[in-house]
């Protein structure tokens, strides 16, 4: 339903409990829309949001990370901004994440990180991960219930990043902690981005990780990165490897963490839909792709207009602040039928923009694929059943569940779980 007034999605909390509702009213209202209240332009539309998403050159990343409403440091003049921008780029909040960087810098940055996940390397992982992940399922299914995302998801994630790249084990429990108290991104509690203060504790640690692994290289992926040249043979600075060390143990964790969640906010409420996952279990990449499309951990990625351009009919002058609606676009009707059903054999569900597009595609989405596939087959195998604490939530219909306060981050802040095992748990070698 279109509402006369418009709600402001960046302080609004009724948005938090149904984003979709609010992405489904923001499609009506146009594909790009203008917004009343915002000096930002909206994209709900999925073939818009694909052209914005691949058009690096109109676009700049600089407001990925800070979001729309974070002023800028600069007063955006004429038609081509390119130059302002790059003046200016280190007096914005959240500059050094690569997410935001542009051209050449995002391109390098990129190629080094590249290398690092190839499938030989992940495969290696995923060793780690099948182990880890039958020793956490094993433990919870045997006390009978869990609080799923601080007990099982988000120790997952982190421990799987910390093994692929070689942080040391006694180090782990640290980066758990330090992690679990940040808030979210795009946090509506805060409006002083203090996730940063952890970003800042973990590029301390790893500024002596990347310096020892210089001096003495290890068979691990740290002492690969941080030897690793630019495409044109050069060294690059310290600092530069560090911040892409750091943000790639940190980046994804968090939304990898709450996309396991909503894959369990799916299984516990259609008992079939597990049923026939747990009865097939070849299908749980099918079930993970729906669940990207409709439930993405990233509900939001922004823009700023380089220079004057256009998306789909409206004009758009350089220096306009764009919000592409991820989680909108993947229920576009103009490409999804049904796009509000859940389809665990949808055609092409994996072309979704959940892990964004083009030049910033999501770098880690193989990893994340991986471990949403290796936790969720364990817990499937080794249970009979999987249910939600009604004490804890309530019962269908009349449910309780608190998602985190943020206008990027889609995901639940606990998911308490009863668990049934299975009277014969299978094997990881027999569910290949």
């Amino acid at each position: 339903m279109l509402l006369a007034v418009e709600r402001d999605y960046f302080t609004d909390r009724s948005i938090l409990d149904d984003p979709n509702a609010f992405f489904d009213e923001m499609l009506g209202r146009g594909s790009v829309y203008r917004s009343q209240l915002r000096d930002v332009v909206f994209v709900s539309g999925f073939a818009e949001a694909l052209a914005v998403l691949g058009n690096a050159e109109d676009f700049s990343s600089l407001i990925a990370a800070a979001g729309p409403v974070t002023p800028l440091p600069f007063v955006p003049s004429g038609s081509d901004i390119a130059e302002q921008i790059e003046l200016h780029r280190a007096e914005l909040s959240a500059n050094e994440l690569m997410v935001t960087y542009d051209g050449p810098p995002h391109a390098a940055a990129r190629a080094l990180l590249s290398r690092l996940f190839v499938p030989s390397r992940l495969k290696a992982n995923e060793a780690f991960m099948v182990d880890y992940a039958d020793r956490q399922v094993r433990s919870v299914v045997a006390q009978g219930r869990c609080e799923f995302v601080k007990q099982m998801a988000q120790p997952f994630v982190t421990l799987v990043i910390a093994d692929l790249l070689g942080v040391p084990e006694e180090d782990r429990p640290r980066f758990v902690a330090a992690l679990d108290a940040a808030p979210p991104p795009g946090n509506l509690n805060a409006p002083v981005r203090t996730e940063n203060l952890v970003l800042k504790f973990i590029g301390g640690v790893f500024r002596d990780y990347i310096a020892s692994r210089r001096a003495t290289p290890r068979d691990d992926l740290l002492s690969e990165l941080a030897n690793a040249r630019y495409p044109d043979d050069t060294i690059p600075d310290i600092d530069e490897v560090v911040r892409l060390a750091t943000v790639l143990f940190a980046a994804g964790q968090d939304t990898s963490a709450k996309l396991l969640g909503s894959c369990l906010r799916f299984l516990v409420e259609d008992k079939a839909l597990q049923s026939q996952l747990r009865a097939n279990l070849a299908l749980v990449p099918n079930f993970i792709e729906e669940v990207l499309r409709l439930e993405g951990s990233s509900k939001i990625t922004s823009r700023l207009a380089r220079r004057d351009t256009r998306i789909g009919d409206m004009a758009i002058t350089a220096g306009t602040r764009v919000t592409i609606f991820l989680s909108g676009a993947n229920r576009d009707p103009r490409r999804w039928e049904e796009p509000a059903a859940f389809k665990l054999d949808r055609p092409r569900a994996r072309e979704h923009v959940a892990f964004g597009r083009g030049a910033h595609t999501c770098i880690g989405a193989p990893l994340a694929r991986a471990e949403l596939r290796v936790l969720l087959t364990h817990l499937l195998a080794q249970t009979a059943d999987i249910s939600l604490c009604e004490t804890e939530h309530g019962p269908p219909g009349a449910r309780r569940l608190d998602y985190e306060p943020s206008f990027i981050i889609r995901g639940l802040t606990a998911l308490h779980l009863e668990l049934t095992p299975a009277s014969q748990g299978q094997s990881w070698e027999a569910v290949q």
